[in-house]
């Protein structure tokens, strides 16, 4: 939990807690240790409720095995004529042995290919990726790309300077039509 938290709960609740066991012990009136009771269920219920909220809310952490796959275009973000456009004409891969797979397509025929290799850092979680051609590369692919995650998922974002940038989703590719 946070500073505020333990700080309230040094300070405040375990003295008081303190107090009533002491009262308790002394009286033997079983309100004090009903009302401790109550206040121990409510922070213990408290912070495995604040705790649940932040597995589920918090950002996905992908590793070098989640990285690995197909992605497509995100028609998504832009939705129109421009991502549906790019969606029927790129795609790319990154496959298990660490190389990167860069698909001019149309519709469903690959038209180019542009193969590279991958590095990952490690100095970073989740890993970013570099990539390496030795052949002239594609405008799309000129510079790495940028990781972004969500919640429950994570997309590439790769600038070009002919689209600027372009989001990349993993999935495999279908025909719209």
């Amino acid at each position: 939990m946070g500073f505020g938290f333990n700080l309230l709960f040094i300070l405040v609740i375990l003295p008081l807690s303190a107090v009533a066991l002491m009262i308790w012990l002394f009286t033997r009136n079983k309100k004090w240790l009903k009302t401790m009771g109550a206040i121990w269920f409510f922070i213990v219920l408290a912070v495995f409720l604040v705790s649940l909220l932040q597995f589920v809310s918090s950002k996905t952490v992908p590793g070098i095995d989640d990285i690995r796959g197909k992605y497509v275009v995100d028609r998504g973000f832009f939705p129109g004529k421009q991502a549906d456009w790019q969606y029927d004409h790129f795609r790319f891969e990154i496959t298990d042995d660490d190389q990167f797979l860069f698909y001019v397509i149309e519709k469903d025929q690959i038209l180019k290919t542009y193969r590279g290799a991958i590095t990952y850092s490690d100095t970073y979680t989740p890993p970013r990726i570099a990539l390496h051609f030795k052949q002239p590369t594609h405008h799309i692919i000129a510079d790495n790309p940028t990781l972004y995650r969500e919640v429950w998922s994570f997309y590439y974002v790769f600038h070009s300077e002919k689209f600027n940038n372009m989001y990349f989703k993993k999935g495999d590719w279908e025909p719209r039509d």
